[in-house]
């Protein structure tokens, strides 16, 4: 019998009889080994544990302990899911179904209403009964033609195997059903141990908004009862941090993709905080000399042409606009440009720079709808933007101002959780970044210089870097623990040369400038989906888009009262409003709580015989009494002070 040639992970090499299998290997290095080991891996691409290998390759044994041996079970689970609900619904049809280190998900459509939370028990049930019961999951590798020959009639799944480049496909027979398989499962469904069928929600097929909405159900699955407790706690606590829920429970924002998926509608609440947030944006640039400017979303397709935005990201840049008269305009999918017109428009000299020039500018992106997610991927989102222009031996200087407003405005937002990286470009992949190794040489120093300076801690990245130029990017945490790109600061010498932009010296001649551009809280969408999660929905008295809320006892008897606090708190430029229902005392306290409001005031016959107040602050049980004069001092100071105590 012929033998075939198999190199491990460490570089070793072994003959194997042809036609052995991932098990075979595991139980000739070790008996414990192949009792861990749930699948193969062969030459990158995950093989059933008993899949024959008859070709010289490159294996690994894939253990429960690892990313790979969570897929290989959740992809069994998902096998499974699938067979429960065939046998459960007859006219079920199915779409994409996925196990990885994320979890699982099963695509379904059907005739009569879509599968629903409340079949969720049903089918956990049934997964139950094979796992419980043993079923052997019957493992058959079949060839395209073969494949469209079952799936004849199926619709969406033949539509997957038809529109694949793969040559074989998995199929399962799991009590009699044959079911398409996506990954690597199992044996036998005795070896699933934990699993949990999550929610349902729509999903469009393949991720296309033109294709029909089916229903995706979601689930997860351990191998040990702890890891699958700690999961659903994690995913608790991801729900009540979610920014798309706390969204609609505040009545912040909704995107309805019957009016445009990706486009956010800022409700008055939601609209109050960004307000808040732009106002304090634009105070804290005018005081740092920048110029607030308004520039058009709209622009001649042939300045991101010259940009190299449209030869970089024309994939994600909207379809330019046909005038009818040769004119071709384009949905800005950055700034920068319309930024340099407002340099280009005088003749500058060395006296002007730095020259900073800052906006709230509203861009547009070309995003796939799968990809849309609340207010942190859109279509529609506004960058707080900015642009220094800069002679070269002024570059660290000002990059140093740059990165202290940042960090004075993350203060104030108390953001603490957050690291430096310097990205630079990938020296072993240079074509997609501008050709001129002497500016990139020259400008990383420049940043790297500055860093060491100010005695900061950071991180190098090559590969990161903008295709003008090298950044720094400050990392944030998530409130869920996630690392993400908050603010950034790019050095670019090559928008200038593209642009043609100069001023004159002082010794009369023309010299090109620096660009430098920087974010300092991104997107106004993104920004404040990060607030909404970290914040778990409960602004902090300067944000929150009302502040105060008082309840009178009896409408009738204190109502004036209630109502002449409110216009004197208003004056004071206080978000303030009176509780006029005259529902039960105890359910609109409950209520002002629900709605995370900073302070509850609660006036009554001895409130309004001493021109007082009862206090009650946002997650605390108990209340004072304080004179309003008091009270409005306090709550004025809890604002003046970005609601920080150590300011």
């Amino acid at each position: 019998m012929s033998e075939i040639s198999l190199e491990f992970p460490d570089g070793s090499k072994r003959q194997f009889e042809a036609g052995a299998s991932a098990k075979d290997v595991a139980q000739s290095i070790a008996i414990s080994l192949a009792k861990k080991a749930v699948a193969g891996k062969l030459d990158g691409k995950l093989i059933n544990l008993n899949a024959p290998i008859n070709h010289d390759g490159k294996i690994e044994i894939v253990t429960k302990d690892s990313e790979d041996g969570l897929a290989v079970l959740r992809s069994t689970v998902a096998l499974l899911a699938k067979v429960s609900l065939k046998e459960i619904f007859s006219d079920i049809r199915f779409g994409e179904d996925s196990g990885d280190e994320e979890g699982l998900y099963i695509d379904t459509d059907k005739d009569d209403g879509q599968v629903s939370a409340d079949d969720l028990e049903a089918i956990s049930t049934k997964i139950q009964s094979f796992v419980d019961k043993k079923v052997d999951l019957k493992h058959e590798s079949v060839s395209k033609a073969e494949a469209l020959k079952k799936l004849a009639g199926t619709k969406f799944e033949a539509q997957l195997v038809e529109d694949s480049e793969d040559d074989s496909f998995d199929f399962y027979n799991v009590d009699g059903v044959d079911v398409l398989n996506n990954g690597v499962a199992f044996e036998n469904a005795g070896d699933v141990k934990f699993f949990r069928l999550l929610s349902v929600a729509g999903a469009y097929f393949e991720g296309k908004s033109s294709n029909d909405m089916l229903q995706r159900i979601y689930g997860t699955a351990f191998y040990k009862q702890a890891d699958l407790d700690a999961d659903l706690k994690a995913r608790q606590e991801a729900r009540e941090r979610d920014h798309r829920v706390i969204g609609n429970d505040l009545d912040l924002f909704f995107v309805d993709p019957k009016a445009g998926a990706g486009l956010p509608y800022w409700m008055p609440n939601g609209a109050t905080i960004r307000r808040t947030i732009e106002r304090y944006i634009i105070d804290k640039e005018v005081a740092d000399d920048y110029k607030h400017v308004y520039t058009p979303v709209l622009a001649n397709l042939d300045l991101y042409k010259t940009s190299g935005h449209w030869a970089h990201y024309r994939d994600d840049m909207f379809p330019p606009m046909d005038m009818g008269d040769g004119e071709m305009l384009e949905l800005r999918p950055m700034n920068c440009p319309s930024h340099i017109q407002i340099y280009n428009h005088h003749i500058r000299s060395y006296r002007e720079l730095p020259l900073r020039i800052a906006e709230l500018g509203m861009m547009h992106r070309y995003e796939k709808s799968g990809a849309l997610s609340g207010l942190q991927r859109v279509r529609e989102m506004t960058l707080n933007d900015g642009h220094t222009f800069v002679t070269l031996d002024q570059v660290q200087d000002e990059f140093k101002k740059i990165l202290t407003l940042i960090m004075d405005v993350y203060n104030d937002f108390n953001i603490t959780d957050y690291t430096f990286r310097l990205s630079y470009r990938d020296p072993a992949n240079t074509a997609k970044y501008f050709d001129d190794d002497e500016m990139w040489n020259r400008s990383q120093s420049m940043l790297k210089g500055a860093m060491d300076d100010l005695g900061l801690d950071y991180y190098e990245a090559e590969g990161e870097a903008a295709f003008y130029g090298p950044k720094l990017d400050i990392q944030t945490k998530t409130a869920l623990g996630n690392d993400e790109t908050m603010s950034t600061i790019q050095l670019d010498f090559m928008l200038p040369e593209q642009f043609d932009l100069s001023y004159i010296g002082a010794d009369g001649e023309k010299h090109r400038p620096v660009m430098i551009h920087r974010g300092i809280v991104g997107t106004m969408e993104r920004f404040i989906a990060y607030l909404t999660e970290i914040y778990k929905g409960a602004f902090p008295t300067w944000l929150a888009p009302k502040q105060v809320t008082i309840i009178p006892v009896s409408d009738d008897k204190h109502g004036d009262y209630a109502e002449s606090l409110r216009k004197k708190f208003a004056a004071a430029d206080v978000r303030v409003d009176v509780d006029h229902r005259g529902e039960k005392m105890n359910y609109l306290i409950r209520d002002a709580q629900t709605h995370k409001i900073p302070y509850t005031l609660v006036v009554g016959d001895q409130e309004k015989a001493n021109n007082e107040v009862s206090v009650r602050k946002y997650g605390e049980q108990d209340s004072n009494s304080m004179s309003a004069d008091a009270f409005l001092s306090e709550v004025l100071g809890d604002i003046e002070n970005y609601s920080r105590a150590d300011k």
